[in-house]
Parts: structure tokens; sequence; C-alpha cells
């Protein structure tokens, strides 16, 4: 969940260490800290709490921090309050935490993870006469590298690998050691790094975009491996302290795509981006005018033996797995189940052995959903990845990969990723449907082209935003929404509540239409705002009777229909309307004025649209 960068090279190491910081604080804003060596010299260590800008300032921009080797971090509180004293970096030393300057410690580092066993580690440090100053698991990995540095009077190797063998959880680890100047040692199980390689200059990071000003060039170091970097160079290690042999991987994203392009918000650049990222995800799997997943992995009996499809997935990623539920079933005519990820894990599922795990996740690093992926493989099950970012730990750990070419989204909140993930949710519907007969070549053919009819009829909601600005700037004070469909419609929902709620901090619940009146029409009250996905034409009167019931008891209605529904102006309050397509992807066109909807509320109540409270990109930890 947080962020990680390091730097070792010629040039001086504290702003590009703040530069990094600035393109991962979507991953985490409750602190931040960076620690920086001058040759020799001791590491100054500095941090503040709140925001990177407060950090920022406090150094000059990184021009009052001499050195060109450093770390840095901004938290995503875990263990311990958001606070300056569990602001990271942590030291090894018995200092209170809360000062900067120069610390006399052997061992200084930032984290990215959750240690399960921090507490039975940290009573065994405490009869070893450490003293711990803040109330992070980080400060007690920290101390158990230098226990076992002092211990034992070994390198670096070796003290990494015996703390990285007690160490349970997920960790992605930077350390400095002060007999080792010009280097950082990282580690990592679980949680994602990079390493990025350029000329004399080496760069550490969590995410692709901190490093992509710099190189596209990457390593990525495995599960239980770690690593020394210095200027320009990288060597890996096993935990027996054997040299391993790495590959760099060439990134295909530009720098500028991680920029706003002056747009006020990433959010809104993104929403912006959908149009073209659902296209080049169509492109990257159609070859003459045919769907060809032979990239993804999945050869024609592979599909056909397939007997059960699981897709499992967290938050909105999730939400993409109940729409495409719905497709698969009524298109391909298999039957699928949508699991969330942290439940699929801990439940004893009985699972068919012809069964495709179907894991969907932006970053590819997910935690749970990583962790599905791993009970699927143990299982003897095929899975199949469908991820925005190359060699991530899901993408590499499933069986097969359809990578989403979304580029990087940096707003918390997902939009383009979403995106891109239903339309590789389509063309796996598609392809299995057609391989497995179930539909002709007409239809194959009617299915593809309504897919690529998609982007330009996004380019027209979004050409039509003002009417939801106006909309969003009357209701931004709204206390409880509620959003209503049935189907795919009720997916849309899922959806649009998220994403109304995670950043505009408005209280909304999604249901499926007939569920309203076992229990929650109760809720419902005098200008109670509620937003029905009217889409699916088969469910559409039985949606709008729904919906009018809440209008009897006060409710405000909106409808979001397609073109040519136009008595839902007689029926309901405001209605916003996208142009029809196929009821199959309907969910690609009815999210965005919902996207909108929240972007222009959170907007409207002056909150901060690509960093909302307590929420963090990536979340690599359960």
């Amino acid at each position: 969940m947080c962020g990680i960068v390091g730097y070792v090279g010629n040039s001086q190491a504290a702003p590009i260490l703040l530069e990094g910081l600035s393109k991962l604080e979507y991953r985490g804003y409750d602190s931040a800290g960076l620690a920086v060596r001058d040759g020799e010299k001791l590491a100054e260590v500095v941090k503040a709490a709140g925001k990177l800008k407060v950090l920022y300032e406090k150094i000059d921009g990184g021009h009052a921090l001499a050195g060109n080797c450093g770390i840095g971090h901004t938290r995503w509180a875990t263990h311990g309050i958001p606070s300056l004293t569990n602001a990271h970096p942590h030291v090894s030393g018995n200092c209170t935490g809360s000062g900067s300057g120069a610390v006399e410690s052997a061992v200084v580092g930032v984290h990215n993870g959750i240690i399960e066993n921090f507490a039975e580690l940290k009573e065994k440090l405490l009869k070893h006469g450490y003293h711990f100053y803040s109330d992070t698991d980080t400060e007690v990995a920290v101390k158990l590298v230098d226990y076992y540095y002092k211990k034992y009077k070994i390198g670096p190797v070796d003290a990494i690998a015996k703390a990285m063998v007690r160490i349970r959880g997920s960790y992605a680890l930077e350390l400095m050691f002060t007999d080792y100047p010009n280097e950082i040692w990282v580690a990592r199980k679980e949680s994602p790094m990079i390493i990025g390689i350029a000329d004399e200059n080496s760069y550490i990071a969590s995410d692709v975009p901190a490093i992509l000003k710099y190189t596209r060039s990457v390593y990525y170091i495995d599960n239980m491996e770690f690593a020394k970097v210095t200027a320009g160079s990288v060597d890996f290690y096993d935990l027996n302290g054997d040299v391993i042999e790495k590959e760099p991987v060439e990134i295909t994203w530009d720098a500028e795509a991680a920029e706003k392009g002056g747009f006020e918000h990433f959010m809104m650049k993104e929403i912006n981006e959908q149009p073209k990222a659902i296209e080049d995800t169509l492109n990257s799997v159609l070859v003459d005018g045919k769907i060809d997943l032979s990239s993804v992995g999945l050869s024609e009996a592979d599909i056909k033996d397939i007997d059960q499809i699981y897709i499992v997935a967290c938050g909105s990623a999730w939400h993409v797995g109940m729409a495409c539920q719905y497709v698969f079933e009524d298109i391909a005519k298999i039957p699928v189940r949508v699991e969330l990820a942290s439940e699929f894990r801990y439940r004893n599922m009985l699972l068919s052995p012809k069964g495709l795990v179907v894991a969907i996740s932006q970053s590819g690093e997910t935690a749970d959903t990583k962790a599905a992926v791993s009970l699927a493989k143990e299982q003897g099950l095929k899975s199949l990845a469908i991820v925005n970012v190359v060699g991530s730990t899901i993408a590499r750990e499933a069986d097969n990969a359809f990578y989403t070419v979304a580029g990087p989204e940096i707003s918390v909140a997902t939009t383009k990723a979403y995106s891109a993930q239903l339309i590789a949710g389509y063309c796996l519907a598609i392809q299995f449907a057609y391989v497995r007969g179930n539909i002709d070549k007409e239809k194959y053919d009617y299915y593809i082209a309504e897919m690529r009819s998609l982007p330009d009829k996004i380019v027209r909601i979004i050409e039509d935003k003002e009417r939801i600005q106006w909309f969003a700037s009357k209701y931004a004070n709204a206390k409880d929404v509620f959003f209503v469909g049935r189907g795919i419609d009720y997916a849309v929902c899922l959806e649009g509540s998220l994403k109304l709620k995670e950043i505009s901090y408005i209280h909304s619940e999604a249901y499926a239409a007939g569920e309203l009146k076992h229990g929650t029409i109760s809720l419902i009250e005098q200008d109670t705002l509620v937003i029905g996905t009217l889409t699916q034409s088969d469910l559409y009167e039985k949606t709008m009777s729904n919906m009018l019931e809440c209008k009897a008891r006060g409710a405000f209605l909106v409808g979001v229909a397609p073109y040519g529904k136009y008595e839902v102006e007689d029926k309901v309050n405001f209605t916003v309307y996208v142009p029809k397509v196929d009821e199959h992807f309907a969910a690609s066109l009815a999210v965005v004025p919902l996207q909108l909807l929240g972007y222009y509320v959170s907007v409207a109540k002056g909150l901060d649209v690509d960093k909302p409270r307590n929420l963090a990109k990536s979340v690599t930890v359960e």
C-alpha cells in the first residue's frame, strides 16, 4: 500500500526521491520521509507527518539534503497511527524517531507490507536489549536485520537472508547499512518492487510511474529474493546467498502517460482516456477482425475443456467480474461464479478440476487476488490473469495473462482500468461462445462490431458532461444515495456507488432493485437520492416499478437509460441518456456518467479527488 523509492548514482538523491514519491503518493499519504547518505557520512533522516508537500517544503524540494544515495517512503498506515514518530524511514538505533538529522544506526530502512509476526519478533528483540520508539512493524524488521548483522558479525547478505526467513507476512524492504556507503539493499516477499538501471544510475520503486522519467529498463525482483543496488548495477541473491541472473524488462508506457496532461485531476484525465484504453485493449487481441487469444495463451482445446469459470477479484475489479458473469453465462453458456478474492482464499470451495480461475487486478499485486491464484494452482486448476502491469506478480504466477492496455492509472478511484478489464472480459466471453459453438459467425462478427463502437460512444457521453456537473453541484450535500438496477445494471450500480462513496465520502449503497422491498426501502425518506440504471430492456419495467415505489415515499429519482427510452423523463426527476449498444456491453457506457457524477460531487465539495482519505491505489496487504 505504501510507496517506496530509492536512488544511488551520480546526481543529488533527495530531489529524485521526492519526485518519485510524488508519482507514488496515490499509494499512501499519511506521512513521508527520506534517508540520504553523502559518501561515508552518516545517513541524514528527515520525516514529516501529512502529505508529501509538507516534507517537500521542509527540505526545500530536496536541495537542502546532500548525498547521492538514499531511500524514501510515503505511508499508508497499517501498524501505528499516522504520526511523525511512525513515519518511515526507521532506524535500528534507540532514538526517538521523531526528529531529523544524522542517525548513528547500523541500519536504516523503509518498508511496504505487513509483518504478521511482528509482536513475536519484537518480544525477542526486547529481550536482547532493543528499545522501540514507534508502533510500526517496520521498526521491528529493521532492528531484526540489525540483530543478525551484529550478532554474527556477517555482511548484509547473510543478515538479510536470516531476517527474511524469520519474517512472516509481506514486505518490500529497502535498507542502508552504515558500514556500506553507496549501497542500497532490498528484499521482497509478496509486496511489489522494481529496479531500474540507466547509465551509472540505479532507481528503486514500488511502481513503474516513479521511475518512468529516468528509465524504461527494469528488473523485477521475485518473492524471497533480495539484491544489492549500487550506481548503475544490481546483484540479485536467493535465500542461500547465491547470485541469481536476471534479464531486464522493457516498459512500454511513456513518461507523459503518468502526467496530468492539462487536466485538473488524474481522475478526469483517466475518464477521458477510456475510449483509447478500450480500443487499445481490444486491438491487442483482434487479428483480421477475429479475436485471437494466442497471446493470452488460451487454445481452442483449452476453451472447450473448461466446464466452470471462477472470477476472483477485489473492489472495482470484482464489479467487472459481476458484469462479465452475466455476459459469459448468456453468450457462452458456461457457469460462472464471481468471488471476492478475500473470501475465495479462506473458503473450502468445491472446485471443478476443469475450472478456470480468472483473476482480475489492475496492479497485478493485489494481495488477496494473488493468494487466490496460488490456491488455484495448488488445487491443479488452470488460471488466467487480467492485469494492467506487465511482469506483475499475478501475471507471472498465473498460467496465462491477458494484459489490458490502459497505461498507468494514477487516481485511486479506477476508471480506465475498469473499462479495459470489462472489454477483456467481453472478448473472452465472445471467444468462448464461438469456439464452443454457442454463437454463429454472423453473431460473432456482430458482437465484435458492437465492441468496436464503444470508444466513440463513450466520447459522446463525456462531451455531455456539463449536465452531470450541474446536477452534481446541486446534490453535493446529499447524505444518503441508493443505486438500483437488475442484472448487468446491478453490476453497474455497484461500481457507481463505490465511485461516489470513495471520493465524495457520501454514504451510498447499491442494491439489486428487487431487494428494495426486503428492508432497504425503510431508509427512503423525503429527497433521498435514488439512481437507477435502466439499460436492460427485459428488466426495465420491473426496475422502474421499484424506483417509483421509492418516489412515492419522497425519493428524488435519477435514471440512466439508452437514447430512445424517452418515457423515462416522465417518471423520474433527472435523466441521463447514453448511446444504444448491444445490452451485453451496456455496462461500458452506463458506468461513465456515474464516474462523472462521483468526480463532480467530490470537486464540488472541495475534496482531494485523486487521493481520497484512508485509501491507497494498490492493496498489497490483507
